[in-house]
């Protein structure tokens, strides 16, 4: 029994945690049927701010000190970086490209972690990124076209982007007496003031909005952002970062379930394929994961990180 209910712990935080990617992979399918078109930094924009005042609202807990600025950091790199630098690979590149360059996200994930946590990625771990990224590829690479030297540069930095704000969110943890939705709402209000201006400069005055469309944008806001990155911030503080990380190819493959079964995309055989290996190396990394380092509750997590900030990164 004393064996089992961590076990089980751990599974439900995982199941839990992994509800963020699952709900990002259904924005494509919201974009497109929902959403005004031609407008993806005021999508970006219309994301993060609303939900991270919504959050500020109802934590009313500010940053103190030195959070200031890792706040500005995280948000940056979660969420104002990483939004605009995803839209301008989708609109760039053909078919899933940036979704391909997007699942190579564990493998940033666990090079970061050696650099900047000291966690040594086991061979196995590798061969298991390389596997995730090669069924997502069967799933979303369609038809080959010329490759946009910007597009293909603006997703490795979009990737690089979320898997450093993964890193750093799991090294820094959370100060003392602040919660996961302080923390997320932090974030998302820091993205979203970095997106505002940029928005207004490239794209001008908002569009004119109809029902639909603001229903499209209330569900990003809320449940697919302010909800899902609460549960996506609170699970990098139980889980390791790179369990945290391989839950990423989940998204891709929610969106091709999404187009199959919402907006009548078809499924080949090589696609099925390439989503059972997908989805099994997703869960051989977290099965792997677990048996090389113990659960553990966010209160611990939170303060072995505090004590982690002591040690500079790079003196590793």
């Amino acid at each position: 029994m004393t064996t089992r209910r961590p076990a089980r712990t751990a599974a439900a935080v995982i199941g839990v945690t992994a509800l963020a990617p699952v709900s990002w992979g259904t924005t494509y399918a919201v974009t497109t049927e929902f959403l005004p078109p031609d407008r993806p930094l005021f999508t970006a924009l219309m994301r993060a701010l609303p939900a991270g005042l919504l959050l500020l609202a109802l934590t009313r807990v500010l940053p103190r000190g030195a959070w200031w600025a890792k706040a500005a950091v995280l948000g940056a790199l979660n969420i104002g970086a990483f939004f605009p630098l995803l839209f301008v690979a989708a609109y760039r590149l053909p078919g899933g490209m940036a979704a391909v360059v997007g699942s190579a996200g564990p493998l940033f994930v666990v090079g970061l972690s050696a650099f900047l946590l000291g966690q040594r990625p086991a061979p196995r771990t590798l061969l298991t990124g390389l596997v995730a990224a090669f069924g997502v590829s069967l799933v979303v690479l369609k038809g080959a076209g010329a490759l946009d030297l910007v597009g293909v540069l603006a997703a490795v930095a979009s990737t690089v982007s979320m898997a450093a704000g993964t890193v750093l969110t799991k090294r820094w943890g959370r100060p003392e007496g602040v919660g996961p939705l302080a923390l997320t709402g932090w974030q998302l209000t820091a993205g979203g003031l970095l997106i505002a201006p940029i928005a207004l400069l490239a794209e001008g005055a908002p569009p004119a909005l109809d029902g639909r469309a603001v229903g499209g944008y209330l569900y990003l806001a809320l449940a697919n952002t302010a909800v899902a990155y609460w549960l996506w911030f609170r699970g990098i503080g139980r889980l390791t970062a790179t369990q945290a990380g391989f839950l990423g190819p989940l998204s891709p493959l929610t969106a091709a379930v999404v187009g199959w079964a919402a907006l009548g995309q078809a499924l080949t055989p090589v696609q099925v394929a390439g989503m059972a290996l997908a989805f099994g190396a997703t869960l051989a990394a977290q099965l792997g994961a677990g048996r090389t380092s113990s659960f553990s509750s966010p209160e611990k997590n939170s303060r072995k990180d505090s004590m982690d900030l002591t040690v500079p990164a790079l003196r590793r």
